[in-house]
């Protein structure tokens, strides 16, 4: 099975940086949003981007400057953008990016199916939400996967391949072969909660954040251990901050309904306290620690 043409739905942070890597990979792009602003903002955005790595890759002595200036633009005729998902209808592989709401995503699995060929293959970008509830909706749960990319795109070198029962071998292959043209490292995952990075990451997040609640150690503390003790680039309760109170928070919470048998799916008080307070980390400024924009200024 060979992709050629892939559709990215959503052209928000995730979204333009997933077409990105994708067209840069050689493969032709469409970039599918209801808002007209937003496609405009995410297609500046990729074009910012790639002008920022051509800059790195010839200051490094890795491309000349026309060189550099060329593989940009032939990036940039790669991608296309749309308000009108009919004009997805002839891709290999749609990878769904929007907002995380399960709902919102079955529905529009449910609309892609009714427009999309046979031969078309579904992901979903999702960091918490089971692909196969996602699976089930798109009527063709045997070509449905999870790919999940991580944040920035362009620059981090994993991604997840999530495999439901139902997926085919075809499928699978075809995904990971995708992902590895895309110059990402893929990992292979069944469907579990967070797959493979969240799974560990936000109980870890949850477990620093009960110490706090607890009074053994101070937020700065507990991240100075981690980073210093651990060789963590970032400490957990600062990583929290920075993804944001809320987001953890409505994981947890979706985590906590559909598994209340796990009893690493817990939600801190205080999470919910800085949370209600609109405190939501990086994002509002405030969280556990206080922001300025990217820094953290305390």
């Amino acid at each position: 099975m060979d992709i050629e043409k892939v559709g990215v739905i959503g052209c928000g942070l995730m979204g333009h940086g997933i077409a990105q890597v994708a067209a840069a990979a050689g493969y032709s792009v469409v970039v599918f949003e209801t808002d007209a602003g937003a496609l405009e903002h995410g297609m500046d955005r990729i074009g910012a981007s790639l002008e920022k790595l051509a800059e790195k890759a010839v200051k490094k002595g890795k491309q000349t400057e026309a060189a550099a200036a060329e593989s940009v633009q032939r990036t940039k005729e790669r991608i296309s953008g749309t308000h009108e998902l009919s004009d997805l209808a002839d891709c290999d592989l749609v990878i769904e990016a929007i907002v995380e709401d399960l709902n919102a995503k079955n529905l529009l699995f449910v609309d892609l199916d009714g427009i999309c060929e046979s031969k078309t293959i579904f992901a979903s970008n999702t960091s918490s939400f089971p692909i196969e509830l996602m699976a089930e909706a798109s009527r063709r749960p045997d070509r449905f996967v999870g790919l999940h990319f991580f944040n920035p795109v362009q620059l981090m070198p994993l991604a997840e391949v999530v495999r439901t029962d139902a997926a085919s071998d075809e499928v699978i292959q075809a995904s990971t072969a995708f992902v590895t043209r895309c110059g990402k490292t893929p990992v292979a995952c069944g469907d579990t909660p967070g797959f493979v990075v969240n799974r560990l990451l936000v109980p870890l997040m949850v477990q620093a954040l009960l110490m706090v609640d607890r009074g053994d150690a101070t937020p700065a503390d507990v991240d100075t251990a981690m980073q210093l003790g651990c060789g963590h680039p970032m400490g957990p309760i600062t990583l929290a901050d920075y993804v944001g109170l809320d987001t953890t928070l409505s994981i947890l919470e979706g985590w906590c309904e559909r598994y209340p048998d796990e009893p690493a799916f817990v939600i801190p008080g205080s999470l919910r306290t800085h949370v209600a307070a609109g405190r939501f980390g990086r994002k509002s400024g405030q969280g556990y620690y206080a922001w300025d924009g990217d820094r953290r200024v305390d």
